[in-house]
């Protein structure tokens, strides 16, 4: 037993110093990434303030050039209070400043286009950032376990259910779900707001032509995008705990979920009780919900499926509930090696991780053309008085 204690620790030490080392590199790829993301940042701020200028010099230039062709039609029409050299003069100023507005809109163009660019740069590398920044976060994480007691890293190996394992993927959880979260208030809200604050400022500068018309559309488009924020906003919301859960329960915010998801994605849904309904711990229905809810999108995603339904059975010391798809099915062995291979968080591995947060039981049929069944058993404590209809009343 010492000798393969000592042949793990020499193994352990050598996966150390190669992460340490892998880690220098992660850092410095980041700190390369972040001084190109000031850079970008930089010249993206210069463009922006360049391109506002010479927005307003194209609407000052047409406004000019509007009113020399006035002034150039006005002494070409009267002979007799215009000489010769009044109508040369009103041409030439129409002339050159027909030429200065085609020289700032070819100028307000580019940069709309270099902003545009710099823009999606911009994003790419904080994509990159971020990534760098997980890598790295997990590289600690890792670190910190091989360079604990030996005899700990022993029984880590030896049992997959070690509370410091558990206690890892629960951080790791969180991170990835802090990480998913800015990225939809970055790509969603975020950006809507951006457009919203551009489109006001076109929409000021319309007053000055006094077409009532285009004023009104450029309102209608921007009360749309507000809408359309508001929902990504109540989504965000929703996603992060629907607030139906603490006040009517599991089962109604069940209910609601699949009528929403029928509603969004065309694709019918079915959901039925059994047994007598209670009110769980919160930590609980919280925890179910997101299982169901990864069990629906998993089914989206992947099954190409027509109908799903929802069934929960309420015991005396346990909940079942089961997600039927119609879909293509798949080889449960394999894919479920694949997610293994790949340490996958989320999908089939992340349910079976919550499932077995909650000391709970999980089992999932499927073939290849014949759909799929996931079965989860969750043990509960009934509380004394806290059985409600299966309405929620």
């Amino acid at each position: 037993m010492d000798y393969r204690v000592e042949q793990i620790d020499a193994v352990i030490q050598n996966a150390v110093s190669v992460m340490e080392d892998s880690k220098v590199q992660v850092f410095e790829i980041c700190e390369s990434a972040r001084r190109e993301l000031d850079s970008l940042n930089q010249e993206l701020e210069k463009v922006l303030a360049e391109t506002s200028e010479t927005i307003d010099r194209v609407d000052k230039l047409d406004r000019d050039y509007r009113h020399a062709r006035i002034r150039l039609t006005e002494v070409s029409r009267d002979f007799v209070r215009y000489s010769e050299k009044d109508i040369k003069s009103a041409y030439e100023k129409a002339t050159q400043l027909q030429l200065d507005l085609m020289v700032f809109r070819e100028k307000e163009s580019y940069l709309r286009a270099r902003r545009d660019e710099l823009q999606n740069r911009v994003k790419n590398v904080e994509q990159s950032v971020e990534r760098a920044e997980t890598i790295g976060l997990q590289m600690d994480l890792v670190l910190e376990y091989f360079s604990g007691d030996l005899n700990q890293v022993t029984r880590i190996l030896e049992s997959a259910k070690n509370r410091q394992m558990i206690g890892l993927k629960i951080i790791l959880a969180q991170e990835e779900e802090r990480k998913r979260m800015a990225r939809e208030i970055h790509d969603g809200p975020a950006q809507s707001l951006a457009n919203l604050a551009l489109r006001t400022e076109i929409a000021e500068r319309m007053l000055d032509t006094g077409d009532l018309e285009v004023i009104r559309s450029e309102l209608i488009d921007l009360r749309t995008q507000v809408r359309q924020g508001l929902a990504e906003i109540r989504k965000i919301i929703f996603n992060l705990r629907p607030m139906a859960l603490d006040d009517l329960g599991l089962v109604p915010t069940l209910r609601k979920f699949s009528q929403d998801f029928e509603e969004k994605t065309k694709i019918r849904t079915a959901f039925e009780t059994t047994g007598k309904e209670k009110r769980l711990p919160s930590g609980m229905e919280a925890a179910m919900f997101r299982l169901v809810q990864e069990g629906f999108n998993n089914a989206l995603k992947h099954a190409q499926a027509t109908y799903i339904s929802l069934e929960i059975t309420y015991q005396d010391d346990k909940v079942l509930l089961q997600i039927s798809d119609n879909g293509v099915g798949f080889h449960t062995d394999l894919v479920e090696s694949r997610a293994k291979a790949a340490h996958s968080q989320f999908g089939l591995m992340g349910m079976r991780e919550r499932v077995e947060l909650l000391q709970g039981k999980i089992e999932i049929e499927s073939f290849v053309g014949q759909g799929t069944k996931i079965k989860i058993e969750v043990p509960i404590k009934a509380e004394p008085g806290k059985e409600i209809s299966p309405h929620g009343d």
